[in-house]
């Protein structure tokens, strides 16, 4: 298994919000994008702790035999996650209304488990093409999934960056999870926003699927970004199912 990850301010914001964590265990990989919101540097706080405090809960993690596992300890976590920003936004007026969208997957040999709050997005690209496997908890997917306007429309809505569900901004959260198995050279890609709204599915997949190193992929993507304006931050990260040897110039960014 090789992963890879990036974050970048961006050309436009004056700070990074998003915060990125992959790390290892017995069981396999933990990878987690969280891009935060809230008031001056609140999103920073609430991105920043809820990388911290899953990295520390993965180091305690002896094992987890089957999807079911994995699935009831995310949801077990996230909840914990929740409770603690919410109660530090509560006590620290600086970070009244502090939130964070949460995707994370479980990457092991034998199955892979994704959950998800708010509309940072996870997808898999392998044989039969590239697709999203997460579904953004945002005004706007609502509005498409009710008929309401197009996936077209929803491009260029003007509400298009209100979430429906934040990590941290409630008492309790709703955590969507799903599990998949991952077959040898499978990829997953989880980014936030930043990067889902400047590139298509198209450009994503053909740079996902290019003959170059996953450091090299990650920062074109980050780079693409940037090029189609760069407005927000900007992170990803790549988990490849392979026991093939990495290229010359794979190591973490």
């Amino acid at each position: 298994m090789e992963t890879v990850f990036f974050t970048d301010r961006g050309k436009v914001r004056q700070h990074n919000e998003d915060s990125v964590g992959v790390f290892e265990n017995k069981v396999g990989v933990l990878a987690i994008v969280a891009d935060g919101m809230g008031g001056h540097l609140a999103g920073d706080v609430a991105s920043n702790m809820t990388i911290s405090i899953f990295k520390g809960l993965w180091e305690k993690v002896e094992k987890l035999d089957n999807p079911d596992q994995a699935e009831k300890w995310l949801i077990q976590q996230i909840n914990h996650v929740n409770s603690t920003l919410h109660s530090h936004a509560l006590s620290n007026p600086d970070c009244q209304g502090m939130g964070t969208t949460f995707v994370g997957a479980i990457c092991t040999d034998s199955f892979t488990t994704v959950g998800h709050i708010g509309d940072s997005r996870c997808y898999l690209s392998n044989s039969s093409g590239f697709k999203q496997i997460t579904e953004d908890h945002s005004l706007v997917n609502e509005l498409v999934r009710s008929g309401q306007i197009s996936k077209e429309d929803a491009e260029h809505h003007p509400r298009k960056n209100v979430l429906l569900r934040a990590l941290g901004t409630e008492k309790t959260v709703d955590i969507d999870v799903t599990s998949i198995g991952l077959d040898e050279t499978d990829s997953l890609l989880l980014c936030s926003d930043g990067l889902s709204n400047k590139l298509t599915e198209q450009e994503m997949e053909k740079t996902l699927k290019a003959d170059m190193s996953l450091t090299e992929i990650a920062r074109s993507l980050v780079n693409a970004a940037n090029e189609n304006g760069g407005e927000d931050n900007i992170s990803v990260v790549i988990v490849l199912q392979s026991s093939i040897e990495p290229k010359i110039g794979d190591e973490p960014c």
